[in-house]
């Protein structure tokens, strides 16, 4: 079986909260096709709300509930947004794949949470929403992510060498593409960490191409405590989120070691992105041929550079395979959809470590 043929609308918001990626792609037999996309925004309290959420998670049940509708009303916009400017005669969508914005995620405890409403963004919109993706899998006994690698394997896999896609977005996660079992796993922090920084000593929400970063030098004794932590050890399948690598774990390690300068941290979360990365290849059994990296980070040149330097094969973006690095997840999310309404599975079980592979996602008509 494929995906079912038709045009698919992809939304997602990172562990960042830094946007709202909106993908329309058409779907044709093995085929996936970008179509257009558009970044929508969070109002600023409400991203704010989000992004502190995971360390302070006192809400009522009125308050949690106002702020799944509300993220659900900015995807619902994102999605009206981006379908506005299609020709009237272009075709329908037939659904759309959301994500929502994951706040908490702990599937050692059986639990994956992403806010988004889909009733709301099935009413908002019209169109038959597919949303809740990770749960399933979880319920299976499955980390619930990453759940990208069935997409990298269906678009960017090849059978005459062995790749590795590497997602930077508020957390890294790898990808192996070869011969063998799929293989994914979450690395550690990539963007999250770095865009949380800049924001507190900058007043600026990211390090624009890694400048900022690149100013400092790397402070081998942070950079020791950082890496200290056991996630980095851990064997996959794993996963991980702002619930363990937040600014609260960043500044309990700074306060056990000599104070560095603002930039220095910058410079020093960038090698800790990279360093743990390239571990976790290593010891996942990291021959590659070609090294493709999506996501936010993709666009951090001192990012690319550093991990061009270290890494023993070419570092490339996505987009050199025909997939746009800023809009893979996006994409990702709304073939997922398809996959869904045609009984698909997209939970790989050698992936998420859950019993069996998994049709992931409920269906909420229009």
């Amino acid at each position: 079986m494929t995906p079912a043929d038709g045009r698919y609308l992809g939304l997602i918001s990172g562990t960042s909260c830094d946007g709202i990626d909106a993908a329309l792609i058409e779907v044709a037999g093995n085929t996936v096709r970008l179509v257009d996309a558009f970044a929508g925004r969070y109002e600023p309290g409400l991203r704010t709300t989000l992004l502190e959420l995971p360390e302070r998670p006192q809400l009522s049940l009125g308050e949690f509930g106002a702020l799944d509708n509300a993220v659900a009303e900015a995807f619902a916009e994102a999605a009206r947004t981006l379908l506005e400017r299609q020709p009237p005669d272009a075709p329908p969508v037939t659904a759309i794949g959301s994500h929502g914005q994951n706040v908490w995620h702990a599937p050692a405890q059986g639990l994956s949470l992403q806010l988004g409403n889909p009733s709301l963004i099935a009413a908002r919109t019209g169109i038959t929403t597919v949303a809740d993706f990770r749960r399933k899998d979880v319920a299976l006994g499955g980390q619930g992510a990453p759940l990208a690698p069935a997409f990298h394997r269906a678009t960017l896999g090849a059978a005459d060498e062995s790749r590795w896609v590497l997602n930077l977005g508020g957390i890294a996660n790898l990808t192996r593409l070869d011969r063998g079992p799929l293989l994914g796993f979450d690395t550690g922090p990539a963007n999250g960490l770095m865009d949380a920084w800049c924001q507190r000593h900058t007043g600026k929400p990211y390090d624009s191409d890694g400048d900022w970063a690149a100013s400092g030098t790397v402070d081998e004794a942070l950079l020791d405590r950082l890496m200290a932590d056991d996630y980095f050890r851990r064997p996959p399948p794993k996963s991980t989120g702002r619930e363990h690598f937040n600014p609260g774990w960043l500044d309990r390690a700074l306060a056990e070691v000599r104070t560095p300068s603002e930039a220095d941290v910058q410079r020093t979360l960038l090698e800790l992105t990279v360093r743990s990365v390239l571990g976790a290849m290593a010891a996942a059994g990291g021959e590659a041929d070609r090294l493709l990296v999506c996501g936010g980070g993709a666009a951090n040149g001192a990012l690319m550079r550093r991990l061009a330097e270290q890494a023993r094969c070419p570092v490339q973006a996505t987009d050199t395979l025909g997939v746009p690095a800023d809009w893979l997840e996006a994409m990702a999310f709304a073939w997922f959809a398809a996959n869904t309404l045609a009984g698909q599975p997209t939970a790989v079980a050698s992936v998420t470590g859950a019993e069996r592979d998994a049709v992931l996602g409920g269906i909420f008509h229009a």
